[in-house]
């Protein structure tokens, strides 16, 4: 398994900070420009990406993150040329740890072994799935395991304890906690019912967790770091950026560094 989401929750205890994780969708709203965005957000202080492939039915994903697929799509974005993306991307950030949000089609439609394979060579170190549950996972855990890849699993607001138990013992790299039942979005807000399910991780040792659905301003960001969370994901807050603005790419980045920013700043547990 590669260490690098161990190495970066390390350095973060270190400095008495949480992590701050930005989403977006690769090859959006073209291939070079993505590649600026992706920049851009590591360069202004995200601790790890996660990043989705373009897909025609995003159903965890609300509709921003769903026009942002489209963008994709219609810019000819598919599997291969996202993994030469992954490639460019970890040939300029050796360190930071990159995770895929992905859904199950993308990877049968390839074969699954061969998805994490190519994964892996891509310099990829965690998926996530969002349409299969810990049932049916045990295909997609075996092939990311034997690619040295960490599976990571989701930790819903109304999970009982043996389910919080499955998660913790099958999560790698970190734990997804979700803030919220529902899709994907900023226009319904983070509801944070996440104390018990922290305390309840920690018990049953899982992965940091980072939470995520509804993360879109500093303020919930220290919210998260207050209630023990180890970080926070922030997806649909980000593309909206992308998405209004389209038209001037300089804007667009001016606009993404002061909002990673003001994110990652809100991580200091000292605040």
């Amino acid at each position: 398994m590669t260490n690098r989401y161990f190495r970066t929750f390390e350095r973060l205890k270190e400095k008495s900070e949480g992590a701050f994780v930005p989403f977006v969708t690769l090859h959006d709203p073209d291939y070079e420009r993505s590649l600026e965005i992706i920049r851009c957000l590591v360069d202004n202080g995200a601790d790890a990406l996660e990043l989705g492939f373009a897909f025609s039915d995003p159903i965890a994903d609300g509709p921003v993150i769903q026009k942002a697929s489209i963008r994709a799509l219609s810019a000819g974005a598919n599997t291969e040329r996202s993994f030469l993306l992954l490639q460019q991307i970890r040939r300029e950030y050796p360190d930071i740890p990159i995770g895929l949000l992905l859904y199950s089609n993308l990877l049968i439609a390839k074969g699954i072994d061969q998805f994490y394979q190519r994964a892996a060579a891509s310099g990829v170190d965690s998926v996530l799935i969002a349409d299969v549950p810990i049932i049916e996972s045990e295909p997609f855990i075996k092939s990311a395991i034997a690619n040295s890849i960490q599976p990571i699993f989701i930790a819903t607001p109304n999970a009982d304890n043996e389910t919080l138990a499955q998660v913790a013992e099958l999560s790698g790299g970190y734990t997804y906690l979700l803030s919220r039942a529902g899709v994907t979005g900023t226009e319904v807000k983070a509801e944070m019912p996440i104390e018990n399910i922290i305390s309840s991780l920690k018990i049953f040792q899982a992965p940091p967790s980072l939470l995520g659905f509804g993360i879109s301003s500093p303020e919930q960001v220290k919210q998260a770091i207050r209630l023990k969370a180890d970080g926070a994901i922030s997806g649909s807050a980000v593309v909206k950026i992308i998405e209004d603005n389209l038209q001037d790419q300089q804007v667009l980045l001016t606009q993404l560094s002061h909002f990673i920013s003001k994110m990652k700043a809100a991580t200091s547990i000292k605040n």
